[in-house]
């Protein structure tokens, strides 16, 4: 233990020197106002045709069942259309505004937005050359040269990771609700949000919706897009470790989560897709009620399939790792 510390302060001190954290709150602190300004002329364009927000939420509804009567709309959409209505039609029913214009919902929004594609991307720029990237630089030798363990440097490795993929999360968050707050107000963190939608084939079963205050969904939200981060920082640790170039190790992650998300609104008829980890991606539509990728799919079944192709990751990891002739 006591040299173990060291590597994992080394492993974290590496990391922010490359920069790439600060390149990640640059990102934010750019596509946040951005996001944030459409957002605002959105809700300003609502309020010039709705007096109310439940004129908002009939019209709607009036629109989705209109697009329900067409021919030309492919089932698969309509049974999301369907199931939409009846979520909507839920909350006019219970009076909640489910768009309420403030930085808390807009965060949760955001969060739920970014989680398949934005998210994955933001953790490459750190997981994707933790080893291929000391092995293009040479400094993996040095490394190797200490009298320690290579687990313990790969564990160490895995720590600073778990540090990062954990801050990305926190500060996207944060930083959402600052930004967002100025233009929509900070007020929000009591408002209640409906969870609990069971999907039925195309209608929702309501009997386990209950109400939880905004502040609470948007925690359970944060730790369902924590899973998904930290699957793909393992499987970009694993790339990294059987891929020497960094280049090679980030076009391979981007293009399994930038396909994995293409995919993900293709596979409705193959259900054997449900097994990839790209399609279980989207943690915290299971929370919204809204309709899996694949029938059938639910989020306990998510969970344990991206907690396999973690676990795999993390043994090819460390087995590649420990017995991989690096030096060369």
């Amino acid at each position: 233990m006591d040299r173990l510390l060291p590597l994992i302060q080394n492993e974290t001190l590496k990391i922010w020197k490359k920069k790439r954290f600060l390149v990640i709150v640059v990102v934010l602190l750019i596509l946040i106002p951005i996001f944030t300004y459409a957002q605002l002329r959105i809700a300003e364009t609502n309020k010039q045709h709705f007096k109310d927000w439940r004129n908002q939420l009939v019209q709607q509804i009036s629109e989705y069942q209109n697009m329900l009567s067409s021919d030309r709309i492919p089932d698969e959409w309509k049974r999301s259309r369907r199931i939409a209505v009846q979520q909507l039609q839920y909350y006019l029913d219970h009076n909640v505004n489910p768009n309420s214009p403030d930085g808390v919902t807009f965060t949760r929004s955001f969060m739920s937005n970014a989680v398949t594609l934005f998210f994955p991307l933001l953790v490459l720029a750190i997981a994707s050359d933790l080893v291929s990237g000391e092995r293009s630089a040479g400094t993996i030798k040095m490394l190797l040269t200490r009298p320690v363990r290579r687990w313990k440097i790969l564990f160490s490795k895995l720590v600073a990771l778990t540090l990062y993929v954990s801050l990305t999360v926190v500060v996207s968050a944060v930083l959402c609700y600052l930004i967002s707050g100025a233009a929509f107000g900070y007020d929000g963190w009591e408002m209640p949000v409906f969870t609990g939608f069971v999907i039925q084939g195309s209608s929702i079963e309501s009997s386990f919706v209950h109400a939880v205050p905004q502040w609470l969904y948007l925690l359970m939200e944060a730790g369902l897009i924590w899973v998904s981060s930290m699957t793909v920082a393992l499987m970009a640790l694993m790339v990294s470790v059987l891929v020497r170039s960094t280049a090679a190790s980030i076009v391979t992650m981007m293009a399994a989560v930038i396909s994995g998300t293409i995919l993900s609104s293709m596979s409705s008829s193959w259900h054997s897709a449900k097994f990839i980890f790209s399609v279980n991606l989207q943690l915290t539509d299971y929370l919204a009620g809204s309709p899996p990728p694949i029938t059938g799919m639910t989020l306990g079944f998510s969970l344990v399939v991206l907690a396999v192709w973690a676990a795999v990751s993390l043994a090819v990891s460390f087995s590649v790792f420990t017995k991989q002739d690096i030096l060369n």
